[in-house]
C-alpha cells in the first residue's frame, strides 16, 4: 500500500475502515480529558463494555440460585467453559475437541509438561528460544530439576546471530538437528515477546517431530494477533493466556491446546482432576480416573465463572469482527506505524529509531520493538507523559502495538507528530 504521512490520509485510512465501529465497544483510559493512545494490548488489551454486562449476569445467578446456578437458569456453570470452546479453537485453527479454557498459563504448561515432557537417560533435552519470557524460562528449569536433570546441561537456547536480533528458522531448525538424539521436547513461544518475531511453528513442529521429539509453543503474544492452524500444523500441545490481544482482564483465564492423537491417549501421563473425570460419571464420586476425550481431559477444577464471562464477552466481539478481518487490518495498521517511523528517521538526524520486529509481515503481528540508542528510556518517558501508553521492556526497548480491534489509524498518526515534538525539544 502507498502511505502517506498526512493528516488527511490517517482520517481516509478511518473513514473506509470496516472495524473502525468496534473502537466504541472498548473503555479506552483517559488523561487530561482526553483519550490515551493506547498501544498496550500485547500486556494489557481494553476493557470490552460488555464485560461489567456478561458479570453482572453470572453475579445475579449466583444472588438468585447460589448453588443450583450449577444445574439451572441460563448456561448453568456446569457447562459454562463449553460457551468458550469453538469461538477459541476458531481463534486457533484447532478443532473444538482440542481446546479447553481453564487455569492460567503458567500452570497450564506445567499441566502440559507433565504430559509432554517425559525424559529418559537418553532423550532428556529441551530446546527453546534464547530470552523467552521468564514464566516459561522458570517452569521449564523447574521441571528439569523435578525429574532430577540440571537445567545448564538439559536446556538449549537458540539465540540470534552476531549483531542480529532475531532468529533465523533455519538456525532452529539445525540447532535441532544437531541435538536430535537427546531432545525430548521444544519448546517456544509462538512470538517473541521482547522482538515481537513470529516463529514458524509449522517449520518448528514438523523438525521436531522428524527426529522424535514433542513440540508446544505458548501462544501468549498470538492467540488474538495472528491466524494460527494448530491442528494442521500438527502441533503436540499449546498453551495462551486471554488477558493481552483477548481483552478478558487482569489475570484471566487461559486456553489449551491438545492435538486430537494425543487427547484420545488415555496412557498418557497426566495430572488428574474431578472436572476432567468423564461428565457422565463425574457425580458418580468413584475412585478411578477416566478422562474425558479431547483437552477436556486435562481439567482439575470446575470453571473459573468471573473470568470466563469476562472471556465470553471479548471472544463474541472477535466472533462479530471477523479474525480474517482483524488481520488483514493489522497489517494495514502496523505497515502504517512502520512507514511513519522510516518517515521520521528521513526528516531528521538527531535520533534514529531502530525496529528490531522482522520487516516481513508474516513473521509479526501489530507490535514493533523500537530501539533508540541513548535516549530510549527518555524518549518513552516523553510519550507517557503526553498520553501514549506503552512499554518499556529492560534494557532498551519501547513495545508499540496497535491492536486492530480498537486502534485508529489517527492514533498512528498522533504517535508520529509526538516524535517530531520530541526531537524539538
Amino acid at each position: 500500500m502507498d502511505y502517506q504521512n498526512t493528516e488527511n490520509f490517517a482520517n481516509h485510512l478511518d473513514k473506509i475502515d470496516p472495524l473502525r465501529d468496534f473502537r466504541n465497544y472498548f473503555l479506552i483510559p483517559q488523561k487530561n480529558s482526553q483519550e490515551t493512545i493506547y498501544f498496550c494490548g500485547n500486556s494489557l488489551g481494553l476493557q470490552p463494555k460488555s464485560a461489567k454486562t456478561y458479570i453482572d449476569k453470572e453475579l445475579e445467578k449466583w444472588e438468585n440460585l447460589a448453588v443450583e446456578g450449577h444445574f439451572k437458569g441460563e448456561n448453568p456453570w456446569l457447562y459454562y467453559h463449553k460457551l468458550l470452546t469453538k469461538p477459541s479453537a476458531k481463534l486457533v485453527g484447532a478443532m473444538p475437541s482440542e481446546v479447553v479454557v481453564m487455569n492460567n498459563l503458567t500452570v497450564n504448561l506445567h499441566l502440559m509438561l507433565v504430559s509432554f515432557y517425559q525424559p529418559t537417560s537418553k532423550k532428556f533435552k529441551i530446546l527453546m528460544e534464547g530470552g523467552a519470557f521468564p514464566s516459561d524460562q522458570y517452569a521449564i528449569e523447574s521441571q528439569v530439576k523435578f525429574h532430577g536433570f540440571s537445567p545448564e546441561e538439559s536446556i538449549i537456547e537458540v539465540h540470534p546471530r552476531a549483531n542480529e536480533h532475531t532468529l533465523r528458522t533455519e538456525d532452529i531448525l539445525q540447532k535441532i538437528e544437531e541435538h536430535k538424539d537427546q531432545l525430548a521436547l521444544i519448546l517456544f513461544g509462538g512470538i517473541n515477546y521482547y522482538t515481537g518475531q513470529f516463529f514458524d511453528l509449522e517449520q518448528i513442529t514438523k523438525k521436531s517431530h522428524e527426529i522424535g521429539a514433542f513440540a508446544g509453543f505458548d501462544l501468549a503474544h498470538v492467540a488474538g494477533n495472528i491466524p494460527l492452524q494448530l491442528h494442521d500444523w500438527n502441533v503436540d500441545f499449546a498453551v495462551w493466556c486471554s488477558y493481552k490481544y483477548l481483552n478478558s482482564g487482569a489475570g484471566g483465564t487461559s486456553g489449551v491446546f491438545v492435538h486430537e492423537k494425543h487427547g484420545r491417549n488415555n496412557e498418557l501421563p497426566r495430572f488428574a482432576g474431578w472436572w476432567g473425570h468423564d461428565e457422565k460419571r463425574r457425580f458418580l464420586m468413584e475412585k478411578g480416573f477416566v478422562p474425558m476425550e479431547g483437552a477436556e481431559g486435562w481439567q482439575l477444577s470446575n470453571a473459573q465463572i468471573i473470568p470466563m464471562a469476562i472471556h465470553r464477552a471479548s471472544l463474541e466481539i472477535f466472533e462479530k469482527a471477523g479474525f480474517s478481518n482483524l488481520r488483514q487490518k493489522s497489517l494495514k495498521i502496523t505497515g502504517f506505524l512502520e512507514f511513519l517511523i522510516q518517515e521520521f528517521n528521513n526528516e531528521q538526524k538527531r535520533i534514529q529509531i531502530e525496529i528490531i520486529t522482522p520487516k516481513n509481515s508474516s513473521e509479526r503481528g501489530c507490535q514493533l520493538s523500537l530501539i533508540v540508542p541513548k535516549e530510549g528510556k527518555k524518549l518513552f518517558d516523553f510519550l507517557t507523559e503526553n498520553g501514549v501508553i506503552g512499554d518499556w521492556r529492560e534494557p532498551d526497548v519501547i513495545r508499540i502495538a496497535p491492536v486492530p480491534l480498537y486502534n485508529s489509524f489517527m492514533d498512528i498518526f498522533k504517535f508520529y507528530q509526538l516524535l517530531q515534538n520530541y526531537v524539538k525539544l
